[in-house]
């Protein structure tokens, strides 16, 4: 990545795929020179007109991966909605770190200010049925790992709950959450102790069982008699894949999902 320049090459490929841009930031660890690596690529935040129509796009430019997060100001913004009630505000991080590559100077600024006022608050506490919900799942896993009869499977549940676990912890704490090596970060962020001791435990029994057990305890303990959800009402049975395929024949239409 020797002479490389990730802030102009940002800067180009803006000016030439997306010229009416309002603003654009590049973020990412290809910011800091001391965390770019050999894979790192160009995350960059595209805001355009108010008639446009948002995309997520996936390109190479001048040698760089380039993911490319492209919509108006409000679908932005319906985005970071989602995301802060998932506990996992990645666009919102995106845009509180990012460096302007394109648009008027301060172009971005309201939205930064307040991406990193929600960022720094954290996602407030998880509600209690979602924390009755994460604490069921890992009591579950947790008894099939202590009565797992194979090995492939117990090595299988072991992996999911040691990563449920992760969750569970900073859904407890009232901390963001995060996915792969997200997942990490938060835990750091929040408890770089806790983060040691979960990292550990991947492949020990013992200290995964004591870890698992931990969270949970601080969670409001294991979860399973009491725990009951009401199913939705449904005024109808949807019709099966194989009798849809029959009523449509070879008309059948691919819905049209989010890109972002």
């Amino acid at each position: 990545m020797a002479g490389m320049d990730p802030i102009a090459d940002a800067t180009s490929l803006v000016a030439d795929r997306y010229p009416e841009a309002r603003w654009a930031l590049l973020t990412g660890s290809v910011l800091y020179p001391g965390s770019r690596t050999a894979g790192s690529d160009l995350d960059i935040v595209v805001c355009v007109p108010d008639e446009s129509v948002g995309h997520r796009d996936s390109v190479r430019w001048q040698d760089w991966p380039v993911e490319l997060f492209v919509n108006t100001e409000a679908g932005h913004r319906w985005f970071i909605a989602q995301e802060t009630t998932r506990r996992k505000p990645t666009l919102a991080r995106m845009i509180a770190t990012g460096l302007p590559v394109a648009g008027p100077v301060g172009a971005a600024d309201g939205l930064q200010r307040e991406c990193r006022a929600s960022v720094d608050a954290g996602p407030g506490p998880a509600s209690a049925s979602d924390l009755e919900d994460a604490r069921y799942g890992v009591t579950d896993l947790l008894d099939d790992l202590a009565h797992a009869r194979d090995s492939g499977e117990a090595e299988v549940v072991r992996a999911v709950l040691w990563e449920r676990v992760g969750h569970l912890a900073l859904a407890a704490a009232g901390q963001w959450d995060g996915g792969g090596k997200w997942l990490l970060r938060e835990l750091r962020a929040w408890d770089p102790g806790f983060a040691d001791r979960w990292l550990a435990a991947r492949q020990d029994h013992r200290a995964l069982e004591a870890v698992t057990r931990a969270t949970l305890d601080a969670a409001g303990g294991p979860m399973f008699e009491g725990y009951r959800r009401q199913a939705p009402v449904v005024a109808e049975l949807p019709a099966t894949s194989a009798a849809a395929a029959e009523t449509s024949g070879s008309d059948i239409q691919t819905p049209i999902r989010s890109t972002q």
